[in-house]
């Protein structure tokens, strides 16, 4: 998006981003949905010793001790259909210059995003127990 507000247009290059970027938070929000009410069977790791603010990304205290908190605070709020349209508005807005912004609000769905990345790299880095079996 912010190459369309200045002007630039990096999409005449590789058009095809657009659809792997499209399609990747696709995927992503339809499994960050799944992890979201999979919560009480899975347990992550315990925390490694936070060391500095800048390891706790966009994650609160208790979002960094249980990243799947992340999600299910997410979808509590949004629904899959509104990070679809918020998906499909990004990319719509990516494409070209705009005159006028978008109709919605795009600042929370975008933070929740970014928070959920944030979670599925601390599950990665991690892991997840569920009933006692370590998962990768």
């Amino acid at each position: 998006m912010q190459y369309a507000v200045n002007g630039k247009d990096w999409l005449k290059k590789d058009p095809s981003v657009i659809l792997q970027f499209h399609k990747s938070l696709y995927i992503f929000i339809r499994e960050g949905y799944m992890i979201s009410k999979k919560t009480k069977k899975w347990k992550v790791n315990a925390a490694y010793d936070i060391g500095s603010p800048m390891r706790k990304s966009s994650l609160s205290y208790k979002e960094y001790e249980n990243p799947i908190l992340v999600f299910k605070r997410s979808f509590e709020e949004y629904s899959i259909r509104e990070f679809d349209y918020f998906i499909s508005g990004i990319i719509y807005f990516s494409q070209q210059m705009y005159r006028y912004g978008p109709e919605s609000n795009l600042i929370k769905p975008y933070i929740h995003l970014t928070k959920m990345l944030d979670a599925a790299y601390l599950i990665l880095e991690r892991g997840v127990k569920n009933n006692n079996k370590k998962i990768k």
